[in-house]
């Protein structure tokens, strides 16, 4: 039993330590026991880290040693122990995870579909991140999706707030939407959203030329370039950047090109770290997207039940549509985990592939 930690100031230095948590640790009141089955690996658990103080992330589930932190992960646990009322031993969670095989749960508010932890250090951080699925209780669950609902939905849940915020605000008076770093997963979440909407604006992607094909494959794109065609953007079109991956030249170059037509830039990522920098960029006009606040604000909207059918349902057929290009490279524990973060970290890694750990 081992848990994998990241160096906070340093990502690239990691280490393999023993368990925190064990399965013989006796349970407080109202405390459950969970084994984590598998769990996703993306540049998004990347993103976690770098914007780890600012946002709080290093909190889920914090390292006494200084220095060195737990990047949270998006997968399925099943209760091995309990003792809280209403939550029984073989129960399977979809959730936020550490990168190792146990972890305490406190259930607090619960439902049929969901419980929410409420150990202590986690009561104050967003309930998106701290509200697990009952998947048992689901009319279609399948076991055999898991792994692509691992993969997808922690990605496709920002896509689909994406799309809602950029309608909720009319698209900020656009008539067209850039997307940068066309080719990551929730870009493409949110190109299928856009594209299944009559109201939104047509969506130029720019990608890198090693992914020009695998995009324009999708079909959900008006148009595709690469980056060293930005040059070429048609600067007369009032237009909305979403911007995946935080690269402060690209997007300096073009809030120049595009001067007053660009009517707001919404950075999501920040992937390309090495690259970024505010140079040229609009900063009255740009903002970062949080997608826990636009969770938490629905979530009252909705309801919790509310938010959950309309999220999944976007988020099941949005997954579906992926079956037909991404491949699935499955790791074993977190000493599989270490032999490929580098690539993930770096951003070598295929357009059309995810890598999904199985403790």
């Amino acid at each position: 039993m081992a848990e994998f930690q990241v160096q906070r100031d340093a990502l690239t230095q990691t280490r393999i330590v023993a368990e925190r948590v064990t399965p013989d640790a006796p349970l407080a009141e109202g405390e459950v026991l969970v084994k984590v089955d598998l769990f996703a690996f993306t540049s998004n658990n990347m993103t976690y880290g770098q914007v780890g103080d600012q946002l709080a992330y290093w909190q889920f589930f914090p390292v006494a040693q200084s220095g060195w932190g737990v990047l949270p992960v998006w997968g399925f646990a099943d209760v091995v122990a309990t003792n809280a009322q209403g939550v029984e031993v073989g129960e399977r969670l979809y959730g936020y995870f550490p990168p190792a095989q146990y972890l305490t749960l406190q259930p607090g508010r619960s439902g049929a579909g969901y419980l929410i932890d409420a150990t202590p250090h986690r009561r104050k951080l967003p309930v998106g991140y701290n509200t697990y699925t009952r998947v048992l209780a689901e009319p279609h669950y399948d076991p055999a999706n898991d792994a692509m609902r691992a993969l997808l939905f922690p990605l496709f849940i920002t896509s689909f707030c994406l799309w809602d915020a950029l309608r909720e605000a009319q698209w900020h008076g656009a008539q067209r939407i850039i997307m940068l770093s066309a080719s990551s997963k929730t870009a493409i979440g949110l190109a299928y959203a856009l594209a299944a909407d009559d109201s939104a604006p047509e969506v130029v992607a720019v990608t890198s030329p090693r992914n020009v094909q695998m995009v324009q494959g999708l079909g959900v794109y008006s148009s595709v370039m690469t980056y060293d065609a930005l040059a070429e953007v048609d600067a007369d079109i009032p237009t909305v950047v979403v911007d995946m991956a935080g690269n402060g030249a690209v997007l300096g170059a073009l809030h120049q090109r595009l001067g007053a037509q660009m009517l707001h830039c919404i950075q999501v990522g920040i992937t390309h770290r090495a690259e970024v920098r505010d140079d040229g960029i609009d900063v009255g006009r740009s903002g970062f997207f949080f997608a826990p606040s636009h969770i938490e604000r629905r979530m009252a909207d909705w309801g919790t039940a509310g938010f959950a059918q309309r999220t999944n349902d976007f988020m099941r057929d949005a997954t579906a549509r992926c079956a037909t290009w991404l491949k699935i490279r499955e790791v074993a524990g977190v000493e599989g985990l270490s032999a490929v973060y580098a690539d993930v970290a770096s951003g070598t890694l295929p357009a059309d592939e995810g890598i999904v750990v199985r403790m």
